[in-house]
């Protein structure tokens, strides 16, 4: 479960005073343009050791910036566990005891076992049916959007992409799908960004009402689908036999705002910026085009890396460990820059380059490996090579208008939205 970020994380481990990663927790700082954002995570990878970022009153985390720094601590769950929570600010005990544990939030045997009934579900026959589904809806989306000619492109495409594929592939009567769209909406809209007063007092009560909302509504579907199972994910989930285990109410709640809240907006912010970046390098959409199939699979990482929907998570260290010269101690605070990882010079030639034939590509948009590796990775590269076949070998060509709108998120790389146009008549 995600909560919307504040100014202060509950990090409590000891570090120095301010000093040059002090930037990163100031909301400004969000809001600046990207290049600026990623010049500074560049200085920050060049001092080599972690960088203490303070948060006030004591608190603040420790930023792994460079690729091999995320990719060791993803790997390492024994030092850097995920619980009690990646996200910024981490859940409190009662929300959590309200809505359950997400599986993101979970380490060792609980995370194990929760992650083993998922993948139990996904079976060979639904995920094929789940590829056939997208191809078949990514069709349809850009048939309404040559007949209705919207200019606007996260609602009329992006978005509905993921969220008709998971709504369809979990098993969502239609009659809900509107209201679970608003609900989307609702919990996601504030996390990692700054808020005015009056917007603080009013939130997370309103993300925790949508939230709330979701969950009874899954329950109940989950309750039907127990004493008549049908042939969808939450069938599966609710039916499925792992150690005598399947998921209960709570837990397929939760599993269902993660997918709903994690899996849909990482997705349309990817597409997003996919069509951005393809509008401002012609030269790399022409050769997209000269032979899609060549250069799709190299085209969808690109994008990742280069927009990184999820900017950063959170670790708390359980157990002591050096890295780079730094010594950890439990109970310190530390935060895995995935949106700097995936610049590291270190790694990528010309980081800042978008180039769809980069090989290897190693980004860490799905995470740095490790147990909490993405479990949607191989459905959203689906859906988005899917997607750009049909937006790009239409015979009416698509682009993107102006910048996107950035909503200056510190959690995801989120876009509100991004004016387009036809190219052709």
């Amino acid at each position: 479960m995600t909560l919307p970020a504040q100014r202060h994380s509950t990090g409590t481990g000891p570090g120095p005073g301010p000093g040059p990663g002090g930037e990163l927790a100031e909301p400004g700082f969000w809001q600046l343009p990207p290049e600026h954002r990623l010049a500074a995570f560049a200085r920050l990878r060049a001092l080599g050791a972690p960088v203490f970022v303070p948060e006030g009153a004591g608190r603040g985390h420790w930023a792994l910036v460079r690729h091999s720094q995320v990719q060791e601590a993803s790997r390492l769950p024994k030092v850097f566990a995920s619980a009690p929570g990646v996200t910024t600010p981490e859940p409190a005990r009662w929300v959590r005891a309200l809505f359950g544990d997400s599986m993101v939030n979970l380490d060792g045997p609980d995370h194990a076992q929760l992650r083993k009934i998922v993948q139990r579900a996904f079976t060979p026959r639904l995920l094929a049916a789940a590829e056939e589904d997208v191809h078949a809806v990514a069709a349809r989306i850009v048939d309404d959007v040559l007949e209705e000619r919207p200019d606007e492109f996260v609602s009329a495409v992006a978005s509905r992409l993921p969220l008709e594929v998971i709504c369809n592939m979990m098993g969502i009567p239609e009659r809900y799908r509107a209201e679970i769209a608003d609900r989307v909406n609702h919990a996601s809209e504030h996390i990692g960004v700054e808020r005015g007063l009056a917007a603080r007092l009013r939130m997370p009560g309103r993300g925790l009402r949508a939230l709330a909302r979701m969950q009874r509504m899954v329950a109940g579907i989950g309750r039907e689908r127990r004493k008549n199972p049908t042939d969808d994910l939450i069938s599966a989930l609710v039916r499925a036999n792992v150690d005598g285990q399947a998921l209960g109410a709570r837990q397929l709640g939760a599993f269902f705002s993660l997918l709903m809240v994690a899996g849909v907006e990482t997705t349309r912010n990817a597409i997003t910026h996919g069509l951005t970046l393809l509008t401002d390098h012609p030269a790399q959409r022409d050769l997209l085009l000269s032979d899609f199939e060549a250069y799709a699979d190299g085209a969808v990482d690109e994008m990742i890396r280069h927009s990184t929907p999820i900017i950063q998570f959170r670790r708390t260290v359980v157990a002591e460990h050096t890295m780079d010269g730094h010594l950890f101690r439990p109970g310190d605070k530390v935060v895995l820059y995935y949106a700097s990882a995936n610049r590291d010079e270190a790694v990528f030639t010309d980081p800042d380059a978008f180039d769809i034939t980069r090989s290897p590509n190693p980004h860490l948009g799905f995470g740095g490996g490790g147990p909490h590796f993405c479990l949607g990775a191989h459905l959203a590269r689906v859906e988005m090579r899917a997607l750009f076949r049909e937006l790009l070998t239409r015979p009416v060509g698509l682009s993107a208008v102006g910048l996107p709108d950035l909503a200056g998120s510190n959690f995801d790389n989120r876009v509100r939205s991004l004016r387009f146009a036809f190219e052709r008549p």
